[in-house]
């Protein structure tokens, strides 16, 4: 039996592998400096900070010094940072730096690890608020005079790549899932009209749809199709909406998606009212078809827009259409620079127009000064001259009639 026993030998187990791999996670952020003459005389050391972005799990933030970070220089300098914006210990990372070029020839000034890696490595960043970057970026009387700084405007560029090391172990060959094609499938149903049942007439331009694709997007839809139609009409006249709007709401139902260059082309920045923009429009055909979704992303592009002269149109514009996360962005908005707010040609409109909101306004004044109680003095005069008729330098402004 012993012998048997030195004669039997144990199966090899199959050997394993693995592979070390260490590459950077890279990730890109534009900041434009607006208004880069009042930013200046705000003191050496001090900064104008970018919102924070996140690159590679950790956040990161664009500093700009107007006048320079190094006291000694005497602000003959602009200085521009990067800065760890989380919590992280020993974040390696590279970094590039770009001061964009407007006169559109491309000479851009650009200060790069990935072209080529420092000697040393990759820069390690120790703690949050660690940074990086140049106290001597530009030689500021050189800027002022130079095809970087166009109509008050700097636009810089920054990459961080944030090195990260895994384990690449062997393993069998993954199959991959296509993307959905769904709304492909459904948009060519509406492209080629082919078993469309019903044809809807906007001033006089007609669309072939399907009913029950129509009905299983808006319960309004739904309603219309199949409770409220008589008989075999299969013509529907829509009053109130321009074809070019019927058509992207269309558009939307059949795809799930929106044209992004319709919207882009007719943001409120090429457009005297945001209130004439296709993407207005659109929520206004939202609310009125019950597109829940629609209505949202028409809220998401009409954020990107919102400033001290739009909010106040943008904000009657989402009340009147029940956007509320879009109202509430621009209540929040309004009430944080509420000074600038009520100078602008907006807010004679809003208190002509919708003077309800003047009172939810008021509301969200107070909470911002719960807020920030530290500032609450400055609030509490702007919220009363608000509620009184007063502008924010405390003149008695004539109420129109």
């Amino acid at each position: 039996m012993s012998e048997l026993s030195d004669k039997t030998t144990s199966p090899l187990s199959r050997p394993t592998s693995s592979r070390s791999v260490t590459e950077t996670v890279n990730g890109s952020h534009r900041f434009v400096i607006q208004g880069y003459s009042l930013a200046k005389g705000m003191g050496v050391g001090k900064h104008i900070a970018s919102d924070n972005f996140t690159v590679g799990g950790h956040q990161w933030a664009i500093y700009f010094y107007p006048d320079g970070k190094n006291p000694e220089d005497n602000s003959t300098y602009v200085s521009v940072f990067i800065a760890l914006a989380s919590e992280g210990t020993d974040v390696r990372a590279l970094f590039e730096l770009t001061l964009v070029d407007q006169s559109g020839k491309g000479k851009h000034k650009v200060h790069s690890h990935f072209e080529r890696s420092p000697e040393s490595g990759p820069y390690t960043l120790k703690y949050r608020g660690s940074m990086w970057g140049y106290k001597r970026f530009f030689r500021r009387a050189l800027l002022e005079t130079s095809d970087f700084l166009k109509d008050d405007r700097l636009k810089i560029n920054c990459t961080v790549g944030v090195v990260q090391s895994t384990i690449d172990c062997s393993s069998l060959q993954p199959i991959q899932v296509p993307d959905s094609n769904m709304g492909s499938h459904f948009g060519m149903l509406l492209e080629n009209m082919e078993g469309s049942d019903v044809v809807f007439n906007v001033a006089g331009e007609k669309f072939h749809a399907h009913k029950l694709v129509l009905a299983a997007r808006s319960p309004v839809f739904r309603t219309e199709l199949f409770d409220e139609l008589e008989g075999d009409k299969q013509e529907i006249i829509v009053a109130d909406m321009e074809p070019t709007v019927f058509k992207a709401m269309l558009h939307f139902i059949y795809r799930d998606s929106l044209v992004g260059e319709e919207l882009e082309d007719t943001s409120s920045s090429s457009i005297p009212s945001v209130t004439d923009t296709l993407t207005a429009k659109l929520l206004s055909a939202a609310d009125r078809y019950d597109l829940t979704r629609l209505r949202r992303v028409c809220e998401s592009h009409l954020c990107k827009d919102i400033s001290v002269n739009s909010v106040s149109r943008t904000l009657a514009l989402a009340d009147r259409y029940h956007a509320m996360e879009l109202k509430a962005v621009c209540l929040r908005f309004a009430a944080e620079n509420l000074a600038a707010v009520m100078q602008s040609d907006g807010f004679e409109y809003l208190k002509e127009n919708c003077p309800s909101l003047q009172s939810e306004l008021l509301k969200t004044v107070a909470g911002c000064e719960d807020d920030c109680s530290s500032g609450g003095g400055k609030s509490r005069s702007v919220w009363a001259q608000l509620s009184d008729g007063g502008d924010t330098n405390g003149r008695r402004v004539r109420q129109r009639t």
